[in-house]
């Protein structure tokens, strides 16, 4: 199929289909927790970009994501991730590695409308497990949401010995221990789409990681606070929209300069040309925010770092909400930003140089930006065939915001590719 029929195809198939508003939401929050660790700081505190989707087959819930595998009546069985804080003092959180991604199962039983009862199987990167049991509600009343949990958590000795015993030694293992957790998370409804995001939550360690010589005190404190954009739950009904799924290939090649710099023309080239290939489907949100006609998408996407003289292939894959703005004068033109996560399972040349420049050990997990700036050639060329079809430039910026984020191992710095890519509406 050539470019241009299937940009026609596409023209036809989005006269023939309408997307609804979807479930979603995008926030920043701070967390502050005590540290049980023996230390001179007894608080640390980091910043956490959240996201927020759900469908009938995947969910994305602030610090955990998922699949849903099986549902039948009460019963949902899925394979999730999730965000687990490693609350050390700030200084040493780099050393140490940062906040950790755990992965597992979950079964949940829905009680009721409001109450549910979670069982999960989670194993740690180096398949330290432990289980978690879990009672919570979603209530909603009003302007407010609230999500009160109690839950417990037995730890298999190596994962106790790991992160209070402070050590992966088998032969001095701190044994085994069983922990509880209670607390809520809130959210209201301040305007439009806008949300105030708050909560709370205390633990009580076990006696085997409190008689820990490294730890300090027993019980643990963590709350949070911050704002969101959310869609509008008063909505009695999801609307049709009238932005379409996308799909966008894009080519990229490494700078060593920041976004400033790139942003005022002064990009400089990367002297080993290393260079990137990726992939993004864009999932439409909603059309509109603040009653301001502005695109929102979920878009996953896949990034091949292809090797070169200093690296060898990569894979980065990436999940961010995507904002479009279109101005119509004098053709159809659009500026967009996308915040997300970036995982790559190995980092490039041109993170990596910054990173040992500096003196940070490296991360696989950065926050991610996206910048970009495309026009219709539909519009350009007067060609209607070619209306679903968009020529763009891009920066591709993984980072870690300055250090003030634990769960992307506090590093200031990170990595910027120029890219150009066409986009189709489907």
């Amino acid at each position: 199929m050539s470019f241009f029929s299937f940009a026609e195809e596409t023209k036809n198939t989005n006269e023939e289909s309408l997307e609804t508003e979807k479930n979603w939401g995008i926030a920043g929050v701070i967390r502050t927790a005590s540290i049980p660790y023996e230390a001179e700081s007894e608080t640390v505190s980091t910043f956490i970009p959240m996201m927020f989707f759900e469908n009938e087959y995947v969910f994305i819930n602030g610090m955990e994501g998922g699949v849903y595998i099986y549902e039948a009546s009460d019963w949902q069985f899925s394979a999730l991730m999730r965000l687990r804080y490693f609350d050390l003092p700030k200084e040493v959180q780099n050393k140490a590695g940062g906040d950790v991604v755990d992965t597992g199962l979950q079964v949940r039983y829905q009680i009721n409308d409001e109450w549910f009862f979670d069982s999960e199987v989670m194993v740690d990167p180096e398949f330290r497990s432990y289980l978690n049991f879990k009672l919570g509600a979603e209530i909603s009343s009003g302007d407010w949401w609230f999500n009160p949990t109690i839950e417990t958590r037995f730890k298999e000795a190596e994962f106790n010995n790991y992160y209070y015993g402070l050590s992966d030694d088998s032969n001095q293992s701190i044994g085994s221990g069983i922990d509880f957790k209670a607390g809520f998370m809130s959210r209201y409804h301040i305007i439009s789409n806008l949300y105030l995001l708050g909560g709370t939550y205390v633990s009580r360690l076990d006696d085997n990681a409190y008689d820990s010589q490294y730890i300090d005190n027993r019980w643990e404190y963590e709350y949070f606070l911050g704002v969101g954009f959310f869609a509008e739950e008063s909505k009695p009904t999801r609307r049709n929209i009238g932005n379409k799924p996308y799909l966008r290939v894009a080519h990229g090649w490494a700078t060593p300069s920041n976004i400033g710099d790139i942003i005022r023309l002064d990009s400089e080239k990367d002297p080993h040309n290393n260079q990137m290939t990726s992939v993004f489907y864009g999932l439409p949100l909603t059309d509109e925010l603040f009653s301001l006609p502005l695109d929102l998408y979920l878009t996953p996407g896949y990034v091949q770092h292809w090797k070169s003289d200093v690296q060898n292939l990569s894979s980065e894959f990436v999940v961010a909400i995507k904002a479009y703005a279109t101005i119509p004068w004098p053709t159809k033109w659009r500026f967009g930003v996308a915040e997300g996560l970036s995982y790559i399972n190995h980092v490039s040349y041109i993170e990596q140089t910054e990173m040992d420049r500096k003196g940070y050990r490296e991360s696989k997990l950065l926050n991610y930006l996206d910048f970009s700036f495309d026009i219709n050639l539909g519009d350009l060329f007067n060609k209607r065939e070619w209306d679903s079809v968009w020529l763009g430039y891009s920066i591709h910026h993984r980072s870690a915001i300055f250090e003030n984020s634990s769960q992307y191992g506090r590093i200031k710095g990170g990595s910027n590719y120029n890219s150009v890519y066409l986009q189709f509406d489907l």
